[in-house]
């Protein structure tokens, strides 16, 4: 039997440059709904002290660290983006303890009586198999050239690295695939705070 006092739990995902930050930020602060950003769990995690921080030191060594004593994110992604083994290391590193802290933070936040509904938002939904805990998956669409000029602007990437970043991630068709809505942010933030108001108005 379904609790009704449940939240419903709705994944947020897309590639780099299609906005899924706005999209949080939209939720949170216009629509009362509690977040989790998969990205920021792994930095919590990554920090002196967290449980992934000293495996993390071990494998890749002390170059990775900044003069603090922090691993320079920049650093470990140079290492680990065009070699498949270290990757799959660091990933294999990583996950289970992010997805460990993210089934806490589900938990706890199912006693927020001030939310209305759990967001959880990563770039690797699908892949990492975080389906199974969503009751619904939303697609964060942005066109191409779209994307790319984020990218540009927000990040400095050039074309080049913008287009390589976004050619290791699914494709729009496995987006697709995977998703029960599709939350098009090609254009402003009012554009697509409408969009959400409609869905959110008639589901929630």
């Amino acid at each position: 039997m379904e609790d009704k006092n449940r939240k419903k739990v709705i994944g947020i995902t897309g590639g780099t440059g299609c906005g899924k930050t706005v999209v949080m930020d939209l939720l949170e602060k216009r629509f009362n709904v509690g977040l989790i950003i998969a990205d920021h769990v792994g930095h919590e995690l990554m920090s002196p002290g967290g449980i992934n921080y000293k495996e993390i030191v071990e494998y890749f060594g002390e170059g990775i660290l900044d003069e603090d004593g922090n691993i320079a994110r920049p650093a470990l992604s140079k290492i680990v983006f065009n070699d498949k083994e270290k990757m799959a290391k660091l990933n294999s590193i990583t996950h289970p303890n992010i997805e460990k802290a993210i089934l806490a933070k589900l938990e706890e936040m199912q006693q927020d009586g001030s939310i209305r509904f759990i967001a959880l938002e990563a770039a690797l939904l699908i892949e990492c198999g975080y389906k199974k805990y969503l009751d619904e998956l939303w697609y964060v669409y942005a066109d191409e050239e779209t994307r790319i000029r984020r990218l540009k602007e927000g990040r400095g990437y050039s074309e080049e690295k913008s287009r390589s970043v976004m050619k290791s991630q699914l494709s729009e068709k496995q987006y697709l695939e995977n998703s029960e809505r599709v939350i098009d942010n090609s254009g402003t933030a009012e554009e697509t705070y409408e969009k959400l108001k409609a869905i959110i108005e008639e589901n929630f």
